[in-house]
């Protein structure tokens, strides 16, 4: 047998109020968006809780079918609705509060820092990713990907002015500036030659040859291809000393080559 009026729970007397269905039937954890809660006999309806917290009732259809009203804010999860009208309190529907999605966040940028000519490879670690773009000082990465978690980003920086500038992750709910930017500094000069002697020797190879310049720390050099040995460089970079390697009779080229670059030697180097 049905409630009778007054009753609760949404019993079948004719003429008590009843809810079908919430429309829609989800929304932000912050409220405020409007639902349209349908049903029967809800004329006069005075009061309508999500899990207990009153909406704000903005419309009600005079035939009684739905009241319209602002969710209140909840915590996500799903929740029950009721109406309550002179005749009653309804049954309850479901109405589920959905998170709103976070925006990215940045824990490190590796390396901090790398040469204004670009192209340097760098990798960001955070999380919300997914479908990231970066900006160094405004200019965009190259070669951006994000792996499937959205917590590892990888790319190629843009070239830029030397100094600090900001870097900046951006994804369609925000963005976040990256703590300490990256900094840009100059790459090493090329190495510069500006004699090599001998520039003559035996094809046997072992002649020592003295090769003077500028920014030669650190170099190798190789005599048509071939690397030379016993090499060295003093520690103002504007000698270096080594051996000739064999070679075939006639000029070869004689090319020497530091981490910034290389450099050929005017004239090479004839075997004899």
């Amino acid at each position: 047998m049905g409630d009778w009026p007054g009753g609760g729970g949404g019993g079948n007397w004719p003429g008590y109020p009843r809810l079908y269905q919430a429309v829609p039937d989800s929304g932000p954890v912050s409220g405020g968006n409007t639902v349209l809660l349908t049903g029967v006999n809800l004329q006069g309806a005075y009061k309508v809780t999500f899990d207990g917290t009153q909406a704000t009732i903005v419309a009600q259809d005079p035939s009684g079918a739905s009241v319209t009203v602002i969710a209140p804010p909840h915590a996500a999860g799903t929740v029950l609705v009721v109406v309550t009208t002179p005749k009653g309190v309804t049954n309850s529907v479901s109405y589920t509060y959905v998170a709103a999605p976070s925006g990215p966040t940045v824990s490190a940028l590796v390396p901090g820092s790398g040469t204004t000519a670009g192209g340097t490879a760098f990798a960001i670690i955070g999380t919300n990713l997914t479908s990231a773009t970066v900006t160094f000082n405004g200019v965009p990465a190259t070669g951006v990907s994000v792996d499937a978690a959205g917590t590892v980003l990888v790319g190629f920086t843009p070239p830029g002015a030397a100094g600090n500038v900001p870097v900046v992750v951006t994804t369609s709910i925000g963005s976040t500036t990256v703590t300490g930017g990256f900094t840009y500094t100059a790459p090493p000069p090329l190495p510069v030659v500006t004699s090599l002697a001998p520039n003559s020797g035996s094809t046997a190879g072992g002649s020592a040859f003295v090769i003077t310049g500028t920014n030669l720390t650190g170099a190798t050099v190789t005599f048509n291809g071939i690397p030379a040995t016993g090499v060295s460089v003093n520690a103002a970079g504007t000698t270096l000393i080594g051996f000739t390697p064999p070679g075939a009779v006639g000029n070869v080229p004689v090319v020497v080559t530091t981490p910034a670059g290389s450099t050929t030697v005017a004239g090479g180097y004839t075997y004899v």
